[in-house]
């Protein structure tokens, strides 16, 4: 047995060399771990390209209990501070949820209310708080420019587009949008973006990522130096990420089709009035979102009752689904006869 779990082994260090960032297991090895934090260092100035400078970052508990009245659990994939007391949230997120935005915002409040001191006078000055969001996935938000990757959301003044607060940001990232080829990679922001999406594939290092900085990533991102025990917690995060995937691409397929059948049929009605033409598009357009939103909900309680059934914990569920503890809690009553096997 253990002969074959070697040769299997092997197969899996030929296939891929290198870890993908776009796994929970990859993501935190590599920006999540205090040895490798002048890769996150590195990262995050490369994405703030010298409007803030992080000099220094100290890794924080990346889970946080919510307070009495909402008992609300919230898990970051990396969560440290700078060197001035300011706050750095960084997510991977590999598929779209339907409450994303508001999730981000729920996120963004515990690094504020822990900011103030217990029993004593306070006068509610705030350290600034950054949330960095990597979405693997387009967000298709009508506030973005869609031609652009990244985007830097802060409270503004609608009137004036003036900024009315500073110490709050939000910077999305969507990586799935980023196709340029290796060697059209002009900044050390690029080079990230491609490392994001594309080390996995990689066989050996290129010429174009020969920079200092990545030697660290390409030595702690190599397969063959990883021990048992994290090949095994590899092999499994990489399950779960296929698992989502796979999921989104089913439920893009079943939004299409029923999309496009709710979509033609809400189209020609609304196209009497409006132009045939004018009206199936809009009807598709909504169709296909609906249908797409309540595929990728069937799907991530498929996935969540996979995991259950192979004994992952909850958080990781929650994490990697999107779903809340409740919608957990009564997939376990559903399987409970199951579980108890």
């Amino acid at each position: 047995m253990r002969h074959g779990y070697s040769k299997q082994m092997i197969m899996k260090q030929v296939e891929e060399r290198y870890i993908s960032l776009l796994t929970d297991f990859g993501f935190k090895r590599i920006f999540g771990t205090a040895m490798n934090k002048d890769l996150l260092i590195c990262f995050l100035n490369s994405l703030f390209n010298g409007k803030q400078v992080v000099k220094d970052v100290s890794y924080l508990n990346p889970e946080h209990v919510g307070d009495v009245y909402t008992d609300r659990r919230a898990i970051f994939d990396v969560y440290c501070e700078g060197e001035n007391g300011e706050k750095f949230i960084v997510e991977m997120q590999n598929a779209y949820q339907t409450y994303f935005k508001d999730r981000a915002l729920f996120y963004s409040t515990f690094p504020i209310r822990e900011q103030a001191p217990k029993g004593n006078d306070w006068d509610f000055k705030l350290n600034h708080i950054y949330t960095v969001a990597l979405l693997n996935f387009n967000m298709n938000e009508d506030a973005f420019d869609k031609e652009k990757i990244r985007h830097h959301v802060q409270l503004c003044d609608t009137a004036t587009h003036k900024v009315f607060y500073n110490k709050l940001e939000y910077i999305y990232v969507e990586i799935s949008k980023f196709n340029k080829p290796l060697e059209e990679l002009n900044t050390l922001y690029e080079k990230w973006l491609y490392a994001l999406k594309n080390l996995y594939k990689l066989t050996q290092r290129p010429k174009e990522l020969c920079d200092k900085v990545f030697d660290r990533l390409f030595e702690e991102a190599e397969i063959a130096k990883f021990t048992p025990q994290e090949m095994r917690e590899y092999e499994t995060s990489k399950m779960a990420y296929r698992d989502i995937k796979n999921s989104v691409d089913t439920a893009k397929r079943e939004g299409i089709a029923e999309g496009m059948e709710k979509g033609i049929k809400q189209g020609m009605e609304k196209g009497i009035k409006q132009g045939m033409e004018k009206g199936i598009k809009q009807g598709m357009e909504k169709g296909m979102k609906q249908g797409m939103e309540k595929g990728m909900n069937l799907r991530s309680l498929e996935i969540a009752r996979k995991m259950l059934a192979k004994g992952i914990d909850e958080v990781s569920i929650m994490d990697m689904t999107g779903l809340t503890a409740e919608e957990i809690k009564l997939l376990k009553a559903e399987m409970g006869d199951f579980l108890n096997k």
